[in-house]
């Protein structure tokens, strides 16, 4: 007769150690670029309104560069 047993601290265990892992990663990642936003999985809204307010820069620095 085939017996399974299940070690649950170890299930346990392992769960804790890879939220944790993700929770440095994301850490690490914000600290190596500087940024609080590095994807949309961080902050969507946040996301958008940077990408549009760097492109509304980019465009006045064009501007000013041509000299309108």
């Amino acid at each position: 007769m085939l017996a399974v047993n299940t070690n649950t601290a170890s299930a346990v265990t392992h769960n804790a150690l890879t939220k944790t892992s993700r929770a440095l990663n994301t850490a690490l990642e914000r600290l190596s670029t500087g940024q609080r936003i590095n994807s949309a999985n961080d902050d969507a809204a946040g996301l958008a309104i940077t990408s549009r307010m760097t492109s509304q820069v980019l465009a006045l620095g064009a501007g000013y560069q041509s000299g309108l």
